[in-house]
């Protein structure tokens, strides 16, 4: 799997009056990040965290898991990335599925890293989707199919992951044409369906 993603998200939710005061409050916390001022961004992010707000609480996540401005805590990391995760935070989703894959903050569980990684795989996240990819050739959380794995693979080749490119046709050397031509068919219903239930 890849690492775990540790960069502090964006994307800023405008949920009216609310969203507004939220999103200044984010804002301030991002730009505090970036200059290395974890104090304030702590600050900034912990009180819209503690309301419900998955951009805080995936950002207060990749704090703990960095150790940046606090201790680092994997236990707490996980934590607020599972609250972020609920909400249905793709980034939050893909390292939750990370922490699980490795037991780290969490036990060690195959099958719940799949259900957060396909969540995110879901929503177009090209990490979750090549980790999903990897599950898949493994055998991690679910019975191995090369089919699948392919599949994955070829979608988050689509972003330009070179490694899912390079890995896909790896597989490839081992299948059956008929193999093949069922996954590029799986891939080409996935998209046309934006990756849900594929």
């Amino acid at each position: 799997m890849r690492k775990l993603t540790i960069t502090y998200f964006t994307l800023v939710l405008l949920l009216g009056n609310t969203g507004m005061s939220w999103s200044a409050d984010l804002h301030k916390g991002l730009a505090a990040a970036k200059r290395g001022d974890f104090i304030t961004a702590l600050r900034e992010w912990k009180p819209l965290a503690k309301l419900g707000n998955a951009d805080a609480q995936y950002n207060l996540g990749v704090m703990y898991r960095a150790g940046e401005g606090v201790s680092q805590d994997n236990n707490i990391a996980a934590k607020w990335y599972t609250l972020a995760a609920e909400q249905g935070h793709a980034s939050a989703q893909y390292n939750l599925s990370t922490m699980y894959d490795n037991g780290q903050g969490v036990p060690q569980n195959y099958k719940t890293a799949m259900k957060w990684c396909r969540l995110a795989a879901e929503q177009g996240y090209a990490l979750a989707q090549y980790n999903l990819a990897t599950m898949y050739q493994f055998g991690h959380g679910i019975t191995q199919d090369n089919i699948y794995a392919h599949m994955w693979y070829s979608i988050a080749a689509l972003s330009g992951d070179k490694d899912a490119i390079k890995n896909r046709d790896i597989i490839a050397k081992r299948m059956p044409r008929a193999d093949i031509s069922a996954a590029k068919k799986l891939t080409r219903e996935c998209i046309l369906k934006k990756y849900k239930e594929c």
